[in-house]
């Protein structure tokens, strides 16, 4: 059988953690000496991370931000500024005149009474290095987890780094939930879930009960405008990739006839 020839663009879920830079001054040569107290002079603290600039805390100081020279200084200890959040209308043709998006969810301004997403990262602790032993036994490395044990809201986005992601609260609409590796929810899932976030295909989503907006696996996503699956409602489920199908299968064995 002769395969069609792949697009010349394939669509994806992405999932991209961005660091909050949150200004409590537009001076510039006090954000400097921050940043340089706070990375003690180190060139690596930062990896080239992106970050969205948050201004929501000095609202009454918006216009006198030099926004070429903030992003060249943030730039030099290697966060690449991609986004505003908390910014004015006033001030979003300037902003997107610098090439910054707006964080707002929906390419327009946030309403000062709507709380800014949540984004917690996560990468897996070090493994303690064994006591010596007479006759060392090899033994597997422990996984490492995140455990979130409160409701995930809406407009929250929690990330578990290079790790698994147990949440053992209900993930809310509106509230999303990415692992590089698997995702266990000992709840319901509302959400969006988006597990091997970094392009594990084994990598799958566990819930109690599944209601969800969205899933992904490894970037191959699966939404449900029309309503989640009847006969997989209110019921342990997982979800997993097969090929480029997104599956869902119960948990639970179907009962015997």
């Amino acid at each position: 059988m002769i395969k069609s020839p792949p697009l010349p663009i394939e669509i994806k879920i992405s999932t991209v953690v961005a660091i909050s830079a949150i200004l409590h001054s537009a001076d510039p040569l006090a954000i400097d000496a921050a940043l340089r107290q706070m990375t003690g002079g180190s060139s690596d603290f930062f990896d080239d991370d992106f970050a969205v600039i948050d201004i929501s805390a000095i609202a009454g100081d918006v216009g006198s931000i030099d926004w070429r020279a903030l992003v060249d200084l943030l730039r030099r200890y290697r966060l690449n500024a991609v986004a505003v959040r908390g910014a004015p209308a006033t001030l979003v043709d300037t902003i997107r005149a610098h090439g910054l998006a707006l964080d707002d969810g929906s390419s327009g301004v946030r309403p000062p009474s709507e709380p800014a997403p949540v984004v917690v990262v996560a990468a897996p602790a070090p493994v303690p290095a064994p006591a010596p032993a007479a006759a060392p036994v090899a033994a597997p490395a422990p996984l490492a987890t995140m455990v979130v044990d409160t409701p995930v809201r809406a407009g929250q986005r929690i990330y578990a780094r290079g790790c698994d992601l147990i949440v053992t609260a209900t993930v809310n609409n509106g509230a999303e939930v990415i692992a590089d590796g698997s995702i266990h929810i000992y709840a319901a899932l509302h959400g969006r879930a988006l597990a091997g976030a970094s392009g594990d295909p084994s990598a799958r989503i566990f819930a109690l009960t599944m209601a969800p907006e969205l899933v992904s696996i490894a970037g191959v996503y699966r939404t449900f405008d029309e309503g989640f699956p009847a006969d997989l409602a209110r019921q342990p489920n997982q979800v997993r990739l097969v090929g480029d199908r997104i599956d869902i299968l119960p948990l639970t064995p179907a009962p015997r006839a």
